[in-house]
């Protein structure tokens, strides 16, 4: 199969902004509306698209539905987190017209809640982001570090049916320097979920290092800056993940 791209859209204040390792106050406005950065992924090619409610992630409640449920509209699949605490919140996304809802903070929080939404929505929909500094898992918009590795939630999710995680390293997000092959190869050398990798894609040649991981379970990589900021184009960047094939 190939490597699914996945371009980033994150929405804070209604915007479609980055953010460089995490840090609320580093923050690049792109777009006023998040609508046009969608727009611009589609006509590109992407076949997925990555959207992230970062006002949700820090306040813990979906700020920026409205623009999420726009952008579900273009046509393509959707997956997207951010304030996903609870049942409630993940089915009133996922029957706003998303395909997969991301789970972060909660699922750390909440570890019950992760077995009760697989059970409810499959393994398929429910997607957990563990994102990471220096190994251990963050929570709360990347802003609170705990005490848990990557390795050990990763292990933990897949035993209550999650089938896919998305893996970042706050550390590296925004900066463009490379992401992180070392945490990618410990995670997928784990064999217990699909890894999407996200964080540091700054050149190709960081998305063909992923690919030349040839991992059945890398199952796709997120690009965020990069794209925004023009250091190559998304039918270059999507041509090098469909090889993977």
């Amino acid at each position: 199969m190939p490597v699914q791209l996945y371009p980033a859209i994150d929405i804070r204040g209604g915007r479609a902004v980055r953010l460089r390792k995490g840090d609320f106050d580093a923050e690049t406005a792109y777009d006023a509306d998040p609508l046009d950065a969608a727009r611009r992924w589609v006509e590109g090619g992407a076949a997925w698209l990555h959207v992230v409610d970062l006002d949700g992630a820090k306040d813990g409640a979906q700020a920026n539905a409205d623009h999420l449920k726009r952008i579900t509209e273009l046509g393509v699949p959707v997956q997207t987190g951010g304030g996903l605490r609870s049942v409630e919140a993940v089915a009133a996304a996922l029957d706003g017209g998303v395909t997969r809802a991301i789970l972060g903070t909660a699922a750390l929080e909440q570890p019950e809640l992760v077995g009760e939404l697989v059970e409810r929505f499959g393994g398929d929909r429910i997607v957990v982001s563990l994102d990471a500094k220096g190994g251990f898992v963050t929570t709360r918009g990347w802003v609170h570090t705990t005490d848990q590795t990557v390795a050990g939630v990763a292990t933990s999710l897949a035993e209550r049916g999650v089938q896919r995680i998305v893996f970042t390293d706050v550390n590296r997000d925004g900066m463009g320097e490379g992401t992180d092959l070392s945490g990618m190869q410990e995670l997928l050398a784990l064999d217990a979920v699909d890894v999407i990798a996200s964080g540091g894609i700054g050149a190709l040649k960081d998305i063909q290092d992923l690919v030349d991981l040839r991992h059945p379970r890398l199952d796709g990589i997120i690009v965020g800056r990069a794209l925004y900021e023009h250091a190559f184009t998304l039918p270059d960047a999507l041509a090098i993940t469909s090889s993977a094939a």
